[in-house]
């Protein structure tokens, strides 16, 4: 198939962005730079190469924290490259990395030998790879159309235009759902130059080196690209067509031979005689590809709202043969109803609305204990890189000048970062403190007078997993924890709640002894509700329940016997009443049953349909029965909780069996008197004497 030169089927012609002096001096230096692509990336193994163009190479990599693969696009010819426009490129990847349809962003190296951009890897490769095969299966088609559709949607909502759809351009994610990529010839809406897209994908008006971009061109492209998955060829493509093209001199020739060659031939009909194709998709094929840019499909909104209108249609035949059929079966129905379908329908219902509960609470628990899972990690890469700024003292420094230093670093940390949370609406921390290697803790915001005291006891400090004695000091086993991570949970000294301590070393400067703990503390109850504020506020106030009857609640395996470390009961009130550890401890630890209950639910489905509330014996609020949901959070080995009392899940079927009963009674008795009148009309017409029966039919 014939394309205009370009870099990966890109135009090389398209109209350079005049650059300011700045911006030239930019592209000058990126363009000395040697083309050698290194064997390693910061933070990736660079695996083997994916494929190369005419400025650079795609190589597959591995991303070191993850170990998720990747694709490194690195940038290695210089010759003629514009690096404004690579870099708008990438500027419209960042804009677009919202839409699940659009291939993701995920890094920029512009200051890396060569340069380079991150993109999610895609191991199904393209829609191109796929039709080589032959045609796509019209259910598929529809799919890939579909999600480019959507991706289209996105991208013209942010004032972008792609210019340059195509199936090579078209990839398949590991689910095998189509991702839109390569925003090298994008455009954005306020842009008067021109981009050339791929022969037989676009538009008649874009082949022109002075063609202003247009939202249609986008629409023609992909109702060419779902002709071709259809037909198996593009709209247009013969070998005759292919053969002028090739044999012409210069760009501006094949350009005219392009556009010649649609206007002159006839409308595409082989997509009409494809097995499974229908009315509907017929003419969104066909109103995609129309010549003038007016008769065209306006816009990708219109796709999606008629494929979504023939799935409608498709979906309403049988209830017309239904409506057709209604009056002759509606006798048989009443009689069906009556008998059987009532009970059975109010059951299924019943049963329904388990398992909709259920899904929805597992729904819920999997976001939160996600959600926790990564603010837990997002607060530990936090204070690490806070970590990497404070100063290492040295032989010239004094302990007070030292001790200054860590101060005004941390406190002003402190404040920025309870600005950032309170505008984000995040739970700030409760504390910030910084102890050396021993323990002894120099720093903490809010001041308290704990600064000078060992705390090489805690967990947060020498990470075995246990609290030691008081007074412990280091020594043998007893050492500065060299992994961050979250501490065991503590209970707080003015609420009496649980918290934890988010720790992570500090290292001298050669990164070869911990000289220190910084820690933040978080009270798990604020965490939690910050979560199900937002979780509940998504709900419609119709349909969330009251917070005594569906709550989230945490459970701490790393000790034995587990134990509730959050639950609805648990509020400061209960808590305060509660100053002896082991007392709470006594009320709030599952018993084995508990315990094998939930690590049942995480094997199988996270769900328990016959849920017991560890606390019901405490408080009688919470006896009966509960549906539960429940997911692992693994930064920390915690359970999140999502329970929900059966009898509210199932509360409207209840209403629903005494509708059903008073309508059916209602409906039977209509109906008993309709066929009784109906009996009566036809027996008084068939037992009229012969002479009323004469007179019915003169008149």
């Amino acid at each position: 198939m014939s394309h205009p030169p370009d870099d990966n089927n890109h135009s090389p012609l398209e109209l350079t962005p005049v650059q300011d002096e700045q911006e030239l001096e930019v592209s000058r230096r990126l363009s000395l730079r040697s083309g050698r692509v290194p064997n390693s990336v910061a933070g990736y193994d660079v695996l083997r190469c994916l494929g190369e163009g005419s400025f650079g190479m795609v190589w597959l990599a591995r991303e070191k924290k993850t170990g998720r693969h990747v694709a490194i696009k690195f940038f290695t010819n210089r010759r003629g490259l514009d690096w404004t426009l690579l870099t708008r490129e990438v500027e419209k990847l960042a804009v677009l990395d919202a839409s699940r349809d659009v291939v993701r962003l995920l890094d920029v190296g512009w200051d890396h030998d060569p340069p380079y951009f991150v993109m999610e890897y895609l191991p199904h490769e393209s829609v191109a790879t796929l039709l080589e095969a032959g045609p796509v299966p019209i259910k598929q088609a529809i799919e890939i159309t579909k999600s480019v559709a959507r991706a289209l949607v996105h991208a013209h909502g942010a004032g972008i235009l792609h210019c340059d759809i195509k199936p090579a351009n078209i990839l398949l994610d590991h689910g095998d759902e189509a991702r839109l990529g390569d925003f090298g010839q994008s455009r954005l809406t306020s842009d008067q130059s021109p981009a050339l897209g791929t022969f037989y994908y676009m538009a008649p008006e874009q082949a022109a080196l002075d063609a202003v971009p247009d939202v249609r061109w986008d629409v023609y492209a992909l109702g060419a690209v779902f002709y071709h998955m259809v037909v198996g060829i593009p709209p247009y493509d013969s070998g005759t067509s292919q053969d002028k093209i090739a044999n012409a001199k210069t760009l501006p020739e094949r350009l005219a031979l392009y556009r010649e060659t649609i206007e002159t031939s006839p409308i595409p009909v082989e997509h009409r005689s494809v097995p499974g194709m229908d009315r509907a998709l017929i003419s969104l094929i066909d109103d995609s590809l129309k010549k003038e840019p007016k008769e065209r499909i306006p816009n990708p909104q219109v796709i999606l709202d008629r494929l979504s209108e023939r799935e409608v249609n498709r979906a309403r035949r049988p209830l017309v043969l239904l409506g057709i059929l209604g009056p002759v079966l509606f006798m048989f129905i009443m009689v069906w109803i009556a008998s059987t379908a009532v009970p059975q329908a109010v059951n299924e219902a019943e049963s329904n609305l388990f398992e909709r509960a259920l899904t929805s609470d597992a729904a819920t628990v999997r976001l939160l204990a996600a959600s926790v899972d990564q603010e837990l990690l997002e607060r530990t890469d936090e204070l690490e890189r806070l970590a990497k700024k404070l100063p290492t003292k040295t032989g010239e420094d004094t302990l007070d000048g030292y001790r200054h230093d860590v101060n005004e670093i941390l406190t002003e940390w402190r404040e920025e970062t309870n600005e950032r949370f309170e505008r984000q609406h995040r739970t700030i921390d409760e504390s910030l403190f910084l102890t050396d290697s021993t323990g002894i803790q120099i720093f903490r915001d809010p001041w308290q007078d704990s600064i000078g005291n060992s705390f090489a006891y805690r967990d947060y400090f020498h990470s075995l997993g246990r609290e030691l004695e008081r007074g412990t000091s280091i020594g043998g086993e007893v050492k500065p924890r060299t992994k961050s991570g979250v501490s065991l949970a503590f209970r707080s000294s003015n609420t009496k709640q649980y918290m934890v301590a988010v720790a992570v070393p500090v290292w001298d400067r050669e990164q070869t002894e911990v000289i220190g703990i910084l820690a933040r503390t978080i009270h798990l109850t604020d965490l939690l509700n910050q979560w199900e504020r937002r979780i509940r506020a998504n709900l419609k106030k119709s349909a969330a329940p009251p917070a005594e009857d569906r709550f989230l609640s945490l459970v701490d395996m790393r000790e034995e016997p587990p134990f509730l470390l959050d639950h609805n009961w648990m509020s400061a009130d209960n808590l305060s009443e509660l100053k002896n550890d082991f007392d709470l401890k006594q009320k709030i630890q599952l018993t084995n049953e508990e315990r094998q209950v939930l690590e049942n639910a995480l094997e199988q489905k996270h769900t328990v349909l016959h849920y017991k509330d560890p606390l019901a014996d405490v408080d009688t609020k919470y006896e009966g029965e509960w549906l539960a949901a429940v997911s692992e959070i693994s930064s920390a080995n915690w359970i999140a909780i999502v329970q929900e009392r059966r009898s509210e899940a199932v509360a409207p079927m209840y209403t629903l069996r005494t509708i059903f009963f008073n309508y059916g009674l209602l409906m039977f008795f209509i109906f008993a008197v309709m066929l009784a009148g109906l009996l009566w009309l036809i027996r008084r017409l068939t037992s009229q004497p012969k002479s009323f029966k004469t007179a019915l039919k003169l008149r």
